[in-house]
C-alpha cells in the first residue's frame, strides 16, 4: 500500500527544510544523514534551503553500523563503510536526518557516533515517516507523517537517488 509519492515527498521535505530552518537558524548549521536513505532526506532537505534561504550548509554521512547495539547479541548484519564529515561538529547546530523512526535504536546509535566526532551545540532529528512503536525514549523535532503501524508491518521508503521512484510503501510481513 502506497502511504506517499512523489509530490506529497516533495511538500513534506520542504516543510521539514523551513522547519529545521526555524528552529536552528542558519548560523552553525550543519546536515548529517543517517547512512543510506537519511543521506538523501538531508541532501533534499539542504536543496530546499537553499532554495528557500540562499544557504548551503554542510552535509555529511553518518554510517551507525559500528554503533548498533543488535550487534552485540547477534541479530545484525551491517557493513560499515565509514563516514563522511568533512566539517568540524563542535560548536554546530546538527540537524540529523533519518527516513523512519521506529524503536529509537538508531536514533541512540546515530547519537554514539556523532559524540566520537565531536560535541555539537544541538542535535535536532527530523524524520520522514514516524512509525512508533519506541523502545527508547526518542522523539523526532520534524516529522514528515505519522504513520501508525503494527509491528507485523514495514514501513520502506524509495528515493530516485536509490530506488528509482519516490514513494513511501506500507507493507505486510
Amino acid at each position: 500500500m502506497t502511504i506517499l509519492e512523489s509530490g506529497e515527498m516533495s511538500r513534506i521535505i520542504r516543510r521539514l527544510a523551513m522547519q529545521a530552518l526555524e528552529k536552528n537558524g542558519t548560523e552553525d548549521l550543519a546536515i548529517i544523514g543517517i547512512r543510506t536513505r537519511g543521506v538523501v532526506l538531508a541532501r533534499r532537505m539542504r536543496e530546499e534551503m537553499t532554495r528557500l534561504e540562499g544557504v548551503e550548509p554542510p552535509v555529511g554521512i553518518l554510517d551507525i553500523a559500528l554503533y548498533r547495539d543488535d550487534l552485540l547479541s547477534g541479530g545484525g548484519d551491517a557493513v560499515f563503510r565509514g563516514s563522511e564529515v568533512d566539517f568540524d561538529v563542535e560548536g554546530k547546530n546538527i540537524v540529523l536526518c533519518d527516513d523512519v523512526l521506529y524503536t529509537g535504536r538508531t536514533v541512540r546509535a546515530a547519537l554514539s557516533a556523532l559524540a566520537a566526532l565531536g560535541r555539537a551545540k544541538s542535535v535536532r532529528l527530523y524524520c520522514l515517516i514516524n512509525r512508533g512503536h519506541r523502545e527508547l525514549p526518542f522523539a523526532a523535532e520534524g516529522v514528515g507523517k505519522n504513520v501508525p503501524t503494527s509491528v507485523r508491518e514495514r514501513v520502506t521508503v524509495h528515493f530516485k537517488e536509490t530506488d528509482g521512484e519516490d514513494a513511501v510503501l506500507l507493507e505486510k510481513l
